[in-house]
């Protein structure tokens, strides 16, 4: 037996004990009968392998080393204390089609193609993380996941068996034996491997919500505050539990294979979620993700970096570390100088761009920020944003709905429904002293220089990426198209 099975089905939320039992055994046996550790061979290639776990639309904010304070995320929180953790990694797109190609691309959304959820990269003359490890004959593979991934001319991944692909399953199911195998192939050189698990993204259906006391659930500010939406948070917390375990299990299989001591591990939040206010919006409860790298002997154990970092680096930074030359025309680049220690800044500010279409009505949003404040430009502001997955007012069971009638009734429900519903053109904020983005100062006579400074820079970006603006938000042909 050489197998490492951890099986979580959506619809059981408590094993048994036997079960429990069971899964011991399996890693007690694993641990005595896996694959000998790698053994590094005279001449051999001592390059780093790289291995990245990316959720699916998670509020980092709620992981433990982030501040969050409604569950322990012991596997994530131990990675934290030993590597360095990224206080402002920022999606340019909150939502997981662009966010993926931004990370394989090493480009903007409207430069790789892919502006609006599901919608297809461009098709021709565009290259990859896949393209450009292999050119340092890294080997690049996914398991999981597998939004963006085509076509296959610009993602030529290996394609692993291991965890579920389908984020909108009714199961989380995942098996360790085949990247146990990949991972410790004989003469392969060294491998990037992508491991992308659906966690937490909706059907929230993983791990135990009885974990969870619904009245002692802390939400985030800027939601409104119901019975259901109680509920919802508890069962989205459990797939955060989910994630940790899935993490603690690859860190486990590092280990145990003793690929752990050359190995990078990264940690990847993608985007936030599924809630009002993050995915889908430029809120930081949307854009601000979350990063973590382990690197034995390169990146200091315990450190915390604001550097600031985008999507759009990972894949330049990839390709440094693996003794590669930058690669012209991306709009990413290396922050290798910031995990190495000798250098404390990346960007100066990162940028952000939503585009509605196919989730809604046409919304065109963008958005620039530093460390202090953030401008968001909305592009259509005289129309209602509206999100056909969350406030379809037909949807009885929409927790949406529960808020628009508690908004009913409070003043104070009805300022946070106008604040997801209703916008002005131009929303500025002090995200140092105003986080979840709740005091619109945009009107503020004492930041109008202010506010012209960034717009203008919002709009120098916006042109040299090609941005047309609120005209982009439009249909387009399908091609390619990813289903989430």
């Amino acid at each position: 037996m050489d197998t490492f099975d951890i099986m979580g089905t959506k619809s059981q939320y408590i094993r048994s004990l036997a079960g429990v039992a069971v899964v011991a055994l399996a890693l007690s046996f694993t641990k005595r009968s896996g694959s000998a550790p790698a053994e590094q061979l005279p001449g051999a290639d001592s390059r780093p392998n790289i291995v990245i776990v990316m959720a699916d639309d998670l509020d980092s904010r709620e992981l433990s080393c982030y501040g969050g304070k409604n569950l322990k995320t012991k596997n994530i929180d131990a990675l934290a204390s030993e590597g360095m953790k990224f206080e402002q990694m920022i999606c340019s797109e909150a939502i997981c089609v662009p966010t993926r190609a931004s990370l394989f691309t090493g480009l903007y959304p409207m430069r790789h193609g892919s502006f609006q959820n599901h919608k297809a990269v461009y098709d021709s003359g565009l290259k990859s993380v896949c393209q450009y490890l292999r050119a340092q004959n890294y080997s690049v593979a996914l398991t999981g996941k597998n939004h963006s991934t085509k076509p296959e001319s610009v993602f030529p991944f290996e394609f692993i068996k291991g965890f579920q692909p389908d984020c909108v399953s009714p199961n989380d199911d995942y098996e360790l034996n085949d990247i146990r195998t990949y991972i410790t192939r004989k003469d392969a050189g060294p491998f990037c491997l992508f491991i992308m698990s659906i966690n937490p993204h909706v059907p929230w259906v993983s791990g135990d919500p009885a974990e969870f006391d619904p009245q002692k659930v802390i939400l985030p500010p800027h939601m409104v505050d119901t019975e259901d939406v109680r509920i919802q948070y508890c069962r989205y917390l459990a797939e955060i539990r989910r994630l940790d375990n899935q993490v603690g299990d690859i860190k486990a299989l590092l280990k145990e294979t003793g690929q752990d001591k050359n190995t990078i591990f990264i940690f990847l939040g993608e985007q936030g979620p599924q809630f009002p206010g993050g995915k889908w919006t430029l809120y930081d409860n949307g854009l601000k993700s979350s990063m973590i790298v382990k690197w034995p002997g390169q990146v200091k154990a315990g450190s915390t970096t604001d550097a600031i970092v985008q999507y759009e680096d990972i894949t330049p930074t990839l390709v440094d570390i693996a003794g590669g030359k930058p690669v012209d025309g991306l709009d990413g680049r290396s922050f290798l100088n910031v995990l190495k220690g000798t250098g404390k800044t990346h960007r100066s500010e990162a940028f952000g761009i939503y585009n509605n279409i196919p989730e809604g009505t046409p919304y065109p949003m963008r958005s620039v920020r530093d460390l202090r404040y953030k401008l968001v430009l909305n592009l259509l502001p005289d129309q209602p944003y509206y999100i056909k997955y969350m406030m379809n007012p037909e949807k009885k069971d929409s927790y949406w709905n529960t808020w628009v009638t508690r908004a009913e009734t409070s003043p104070e429900a009805k300022k946070l429904v106008d604040r997801i519903t209703t916008r002005p053109a131009v929303e500025f904020y002090d995200i140092q002293n105003d986080p979840y983005e709740l005091r619109n100062i945009a009107e503020d006579k004492r930041y109008q220089k202010v506010v012209q400074a960034y717009e203008s820079k919002l709009r120098n970006w916006m042109k040299q990426q090609g941005d047309a603006g609120a005209s982009v938000d439009r249909e387009y042909p399908k091609k390619n198209a990813a289903r989430e």
